[in-house]
């Protein structure tokens, strides 16, 4: 569950705990959005550790110094192709 639906849980299960005052047959409105709140806090905290995790894993390596090392009197050992003229 991303955060943002996580955050949508939340919002509806409040609204209907704490806003609405319509009343079904067997079925206590109430409740429901404490059960949906609880769901949503749930499902935020296993999304921010799964945030947290996935960066400490991909942590930067560090850089590749790359040295070249070149001789003056040696000539180049690859010499490139001749090119083709292109027709006009």
């Amino acid at each position: 569950m991303t955060i943002g639906g996580s955050l949508a849980l939340i919002i509806i299960g409040a609204i209907l705990a704490y806003a609405v005052e319509y009343e079904f047959s067997g079925v206590d409105i109430r409740v429901v959005g404490v059960i949906l709140m609880l769901g949503g806090l749930i499902g935020l905290i296993i999304g921010i550790v799964r945030i947290v995790t996935a960066r400490r894993a991909a942590a930067p390596r560090p850089p590749i110094r790359e040295e070249r090392y070149y001789e003056e009197d040696v000539p180049p050992t690859y010499e490139a192709p001749p090119t083709r003229r292109r027709p006009y």
